[in-house]
């Protein structure tokens, strides 16, 4: 690692490590402002001081802040215990708090309130509708809520930057991704976490539950298994199969590529485009930037730079080698940059150092996309390229695939597709980069907010103009 990448900024604080104490202190006029200094001498982020009951011998005090990480968390309490007459009652972790008992629910969206609504919406009633089914399959998505739901299913092999944690401690994960798909696209999706890694046990137990769905989400499944997973389950299931590691990164760097290269007056069918990182999200974005019309990639990983020469590359990797790299071109990252007009990082922390920024091509934009720590010092990055973007929230230009999937499903769902083509995952990636106008595009603006409620609704519309004009409906 570089001298440079040694001396990253201190990581901000943030709601993800955000505590409420709960302090008893003396009926003190100085007390709140004293505890106020202490949380702010000690870095920490205060959000409220609440009194919350008072008596003649003491009051009680509710402290919220936010801190850097857990230990951070431990230092401002411990400024907060050494304010004179202070004790410290209990600590709550606001991220833990608010999974207790998991943030999904199951509700009825008809009323259950007399004899009447129970023989309609079961037993009798239901039967009818059984039988109905039975007899016309194809209105099985129209009449159950197999057409708007969504299984989110992981076997826990890769999950965010954490690796291979198992499907329960998976589950808050997919219990976080359901919820997102509700909140953007008002999707009712169902996360399942496989007790198995094994290949084949995966594909047949998602086949098996396949007829509940009106599509699978594959979520944080280690490579390269999740190429073979999805490959098979494509080929057997008539309800599209998406992996969201792969596509949906695919779909926002194509979107934000475009939009930076257009900030840089280039085409992605002139830019030199490196990518660092040949696993499923790597192999994802360089497919989908050649579909756009890329022609000059290379791509860099552990081995160097992938060459179909290297006879120790996994089958995966020899096919990304073979994509991008004909001449054979070898060596390092450095040695890849040179000249080079983008960098797209789906890697590690410290990779790239940013003095190579500048042997770059003039107006460069670099993608530092490791997550949470970038592949490079990101304030030095942003001296030296034009465009930067990262996969955090605390930078300009987060690339965050929430601005791909629920409108992708929607889309999926509305037009009852069968399957996810390259030409649907190419308009939904169009239609994202159009959500920025000409009037908002600068260097630090390339992507629309993923609260934009017009985001959602672009992407589905397109998808769903891809599927059902012969690209993706049968």
């Amino acid at each position: 690692m570089s001298e440079q990448n040694r001396h990253r900024r201190p990581l901000p604080t943030g709601a993800s490590y955000s505590i409420t104490a709960r302090l008893y202190a003396v009926p003190s006029a100085s007390v709140v402002g004293d505890l106020a200094t202490a949380v702010g001498a000690a870095g920490g982020l205060l959000t409220a001081i609440d009194v919350s009951e008072s008596r003649p011998d003491r009051i009680t005090v509710d402290v919220t802040c936010s801190a850097t990480n857990a230990d951070h968390s431990g230092e401002i309490v411990e400024a907060m215990r050494a304010v004179e007459g202070v004790t410290v009652h209990r600590v709550s972790d606001r991220t833990f708090l608010l999974h207790l008992g998991g943030k999904i629910s199951v509700a009825s969206k008809v009323p259950l309130r007399t004899r009447d609504d129970l023989s309609m919406a079961y037993t009798p009633g239901v039967g009818r509708v059984s039988f109905a089914l039975a007899q016309n399959p194809d209105d099985v998505a129209k009449l159950t809520v197999k057409g708007n739901s969504v299984a989110v299913v992981t076997d826990g092999s890769a999950v965010l930057g954490l690796g291979n944690i198992g499907p329960g401690a998976a589950l808050p994960v997919m219990e976080g991704k359901a919820a997102l798909f509700k909140r953007f696209a008002d999707i009712d999706a169902w996360p399942i976490c496989l007790d198995t890694q094994d290949t084949d046990e995966i594909v047949q137990v998602v086949k098996a539950i396949a007829p509940g769905f009106g599509g699978i989400n594959l979520e944080d499944i280690s490579a390269p298994r999740c190429f073979e997973i999805e490959r098979r389950l494509r080929d057997i299931l008539d309800i599209p199969v998406f992996h969201d590691d792969q596509h949906g990164t695919a779909i926002v760097v194509t979107a934000a590529l475009t939009n930076a290269l257009r900030c840089v007056d280039n085409r992605i069918e002139d830019a030199r485009i490196v990518v660092a990182g040949g696993g499923a999200a790597g192999t994802a974005i360089v497919t989908l930037l050649l579909a756009a019309g890329a022609r000059h990639v290379l791509v860099w990983d552990r081995e160097g730079i992938l060459t179909p020469a290297d006879t120790s590359l996994n089958p995966a990797k020899r096919r990304l080698a073979e994509q991008t790299n004909p001449a054979g071109r070898t060596g390092t990252l450095r040695d890849a940059l040179q000249g080079a007009d983008v960098f797209i990082g789906v890697s590690g922390p410290g990779v790239l150092d940013a003095a190579w920024i500048a042997e770059m091509a003039p107006a460069a934009v670099v993608f530092a996309l490791a997550n949470p720590d970038p592949e490079v010092d990101v304030d030095a990055a942003q001296q030296l390229a034009t465009v930067v973007a990262t996969g955090r929230s605390d930078y300009p230009n987060q690339i965050n695939n929430v601005l791909a999937f629920p409108g992708v499903f929607r889309g999926l769902l509305d037009a009852r597709a069968h399957q996810v083509t390259t030409a649907m995952l190419l308009s939904a990636a169009d239609a994202l980069a159009r959500c920025v106008s000409d009037e908002q595009l600068n260097a630090t603006y390339i992507v629309p907010s993923v609260f934009d409620p017009a985001v959602p609704t672009a992407v589905a519309a397109s998808v769903s103009a891809a599927a059902t004009g012969g690209r993706g409906a049968r």
